[in-house]
């Protein structure tokens, strides 16, 4: 049995069709988990509930954490860190291995131009601190022995159908309502994408190669290095629309940040946006070959839905 916690998210859905080449018991574990793959077997479960958790892993060969909890620092610092030993002691408890999605919040901010799995752990911000508390805690269970472990980092994502993607909020939606679109602190600077398709199939394949496990990979991501300039370009090219844009400084959005909670959240990580940002997935490459997609066909399928 794989299970996917938080198979409802923007990557779970996907990961749940790549895993179906690998077998077809999986179990898809969220509040309201709806069925992917025929096969699959759906348990409905809330994620921060101990026991909850440990009933949903109970049985499972792997376990694939992709969940996400709200963009807020306070519930993040409520409920990451419980949440993350729970999962560890459950998988401990039932002898399953941990393959856990992770984003980039964690890295110094000095690697931010061009970003290993070697790069510096030491964030920040305090969202990078609550992150960084996290992969504590798994390298610690990886050197016990304990739990084999595996981290699938992505960068910012972007792929159809997903509503929590920064640069399709934006940048697309913006214009398909006809409205110039936005860009954060500095369209000069370029920012990596994580497509999420190729993400989902990576993370798979990880999870089912097992020389993988108790190492940190960074899912493929296009090595072409787009400004913001060009990622808005990029879009009204394929939308047929003027490539008109707003770049939204740093004091705009600490100004909107005290009416618009989201923008408040979001203004402590505009450092990866007033610098480079490259997201250097070679290390997947070398071993496994090419699997990014090129940003000009992710944003075709993205606009086809």
């Amino acid at each position: 049995m794989q299970t996917i916690i938080g198979a409802g998210g923007a990557i779970g859905q996907d990961l749940a069709k790549e895993l179906a080449s690998f077998t077809p018991h999986i179990r898809l574990v969220s509040r309201n988990p709806k069925k992917v793959n025929e096969t699959d077997e759906l348990f409905p479960a809330d994620v921060t509930n101990a026991a909850q958790l440990s009933k949903a892993i109970e049985g499972s060969e792997i376990v694939y954490c992709v969940v996400g909890f709200e963009y807020k620092l306070k519930v993040w610092r409520n409920t990451w860190p419980a949440f993350t030993k729970n999962l560890l002691d459950a998988c401990k408890t039932h002898g399953a291995k941990l393959v856990f999605f992770d984003n980039v919040y964690s890295y110094d901010i000095q690697a931010i131009p061009h970003m290993t799995e070697e790069s510096l752990i030491n964030p920040p911000s305090k969202k990078g601190e609550v992150r960084a508390q996290l992969l504590q805690r798994l390298q610690q269970t990886m050197d016990s022995g304990e739990v084999s472990v595996l981290i699938a980092r992505a960068a910012d994502f972007y792929g159809p159908g997903i509503n929590n993607s920064v640069l399709q909020e934006t940048v697309l939606k913006n214009f398909q309502k006809g409205k110039a679109a936005n860009w954060f602190a500095d369209d000069t600077k370029v920012h990596s994408f994580t497509y999420t398709p190729d993400a989902a199939k990576a993370t798979a394949l990880l999870g089912n190669t097992p020389d993988a496990f108790n190492q940190t990979w960074h899912l493929p991501t296009c090595a072409d290095r787009l400004t913001g300039k060009e990622w808005v370009e990029l879009f009204a090219r394929e939308m047929g629309v003027e490539p008109k844009y707003t770049v939204l400084k740093k004091w705009i959005i600490g100004l909107l940040g005290i009416f618009i909670p989201i923008m408040k959240e979001m203004h402590e990580m505009l450092y990866q946006n007033d610098r480079d940002y490259f997201f250097d997935s070679s290390k997947f490459t070398h071993r496994f070959g090419e699997m990014a997609t090129p940003y000009e066909e992710g944003v075709k399928a993205v606009l086809k839905g």
